[in-house]
């Protein structure tokens, strides 16, 4: 199917067909829509990001393939979905929202995943005024951690703030504690989006807190120049550089900084800085390089080794290359994936074994509830973190862990390492208090939610 979809699209180039209509249209023919739950979907795989979206949009579909083949579906409601091609660019996201919100020849919509921070910004309010849950795992805006004022959107696993948060804890502990980080020069390279600057406040209020200096760099999109930037991190000679990269913006980072002579193991990506897309092709220079992730690479996985022998093996793969199996994008599908499916396993088992609205999905996500149990029914231990949402958390983790690359592949260097999530609660609630404000928003009274 994804061949057909390259041809499809190069021919639309080829005749001026917009290349997110045409994605939506091919998909969609093929869908069955009796008793089924639909997804649609907002993926990119073209453009300078279609590395992430290819791989993560993979991992998604094959797991939705895989419970639909093993197990019928979740109480024989089954899975479809469609693509519609939004090459990262947020006016198409809106567009591929809009078309697809309604559902799919009578299937109703679970929830939308665009993997975008612009797109999920763009369709914040579109998505709370249709009642269909915005999931944005592992990025989007952080106050919407706070469900009471945003009750459709699922910043899921870990936040923008938490992520920092946690690199900070880390530095910490390679030096010594937290009050040794007095007087160290941490540089942060941040990609030039909303999605990059988000955490700038915070991490000057960590700099202010733990009194380590503190040097914020742009890299304009999408990243291909670096040169200036890094010949000022030679000047300031930090100890640690932060890389909040995304796309070719990471191999570039770090090609340039072996040039001016920055260690790569004094640099640490961010969640979206940390696939093997992101270190391989930067060669020699990626060597040593560390980033944090909610995930292992890798397929010793009970689920994905599953998903191999039932989709893959068959022949019903998504990914066009198959050596990307178990690759970082590549498993974070598969984590949102189990995420968006036990959001509807534990919604019907409150509103019926049937498709559901998406107030009702909305429902199942506030009750995750992922213990040791229940990961390791799902053959997802050690590939999922621990997660409980509630009304007032949609985050629900906040932990990272640690990976470095050694030429080849990522090695997990460290146990889970927390985010001070007592600290930034007060500022997600401010800021998503004054948000209720400007919108006229009453928020939800959590403790009257079960």
């Amino acid at each position: 199917m994804l061949r057909v979809v390259q041809q499809g699209l190069k021919l639309a180039a080829a005749i001026g067909l917009g290349s997110s209509l045409l994605s939506a249209s091919l998909f969609a023919g093929s869908a069955q829509a009796a008793n089924e739950q639909y997804f649609p979907l907002q993926s990119y795989r073209v453009g300078p990001y279609a590395a992430g979206g290819t791989g993560f949009f993979g991992g998604f579909i094959d797991y939705l393939q895989y419970v639909n083949t093993k197990e019928g579906g979740v109480n024989g409601v089954k899975f479809t979905w469609s693509e519609c091609e939004t090459e990262y660019v947020v006016e198409k996201g809106v567009e591929c929202y809009e078309r697809l919100k309604k559902g799919l020849n009578g299937a109703p919509a679970a929830a939308t995943n665009p993997l975008s921070v612009g797109i999920a910004y763009a369709t914040l309010e579109r998505s709370a005024a249709d009642k269909l849950p915005l999931i944005t795992i592992n990025h989007g805006r952080t106050d919407s951690t706070d469900g009471s004022v945003f009750p459709y959107v699922f910043p899921l696993q870990l936040n923008p703030y938490s992520e920092v948060s946690a690199i900070i804890n880390y530095i910490a502990t390679k030096s010594g504690g937290l009050d040794k980080l007095k007087g160290k020069k941490i540089v942060t390279l941040y990609h030039g989006s909303p999605y990059g600057k988000e955490t700038n406040p915070i991490l000057e209020l960590l700099a202010k807190k733990y009194g380590f200096e503190l040097t914020l760099l742009e890299v304009p999109h999408p990243g291909n120049e670096q040169q200036s930037q890094w010949l000022n991190i030679r000047r300031i000679k930090p100890d640690w550089v932060i890389l909040r990269g995304w796309g070719v913006m990471n191999p570039v980072a770090l090609k340039t900084a072996q040039k001016t002579g920055f260690p790569a193991d004094h640099i640490i990506g961010n969640i979206w800085s940390n696939s093997e897309e992101d270190a391989a092709p930067a060669g020699s220079a990626a060597k040593g390089f560390i980033s944090i992730t909610t995930h292992p690479s890798g397929t010793n996985f009970p689920v994905l080794q599953d998903i191999d022998k039932v989709v893959l093996k068959a022949g019903k793969g998504n990914l066009q290359d198959p050596k990307r199996f178990g690759t970082v994008y590549y498993n974070l599908g598969v984590v949102n994936g189990i995420l968006n499916v036990e959001a509807v396993r534990v919604a019907q088992a409150k509103f019926g074994k049937r498709p559901l609205t998406g107030d009702e999905v909305r429902w199942g996500f506030e009750n995750i509830r992922l213990d040791e149990k229940r990961l390791k029914e799902l053959g997802a231990y050690g590939l999922v973190q621990p997660l409980k949402l509630s009304c007032s958390d949609h985050e629900g983790g906040g932990a990272v862990r640690f990976q470095q690359w050694d030429g080849s592949k990522w090695n997990v260097i460290s146990d889970w390492v927390q985010a001070d999530r007592k600290l930034l609660r007060p500022i997600i609630e401010e800021s998503s208090h004054q948000y209720a404000k400007e919108k006229g928003i009453t928020p939800r009274d959590c403790s009257k939610e079960s």
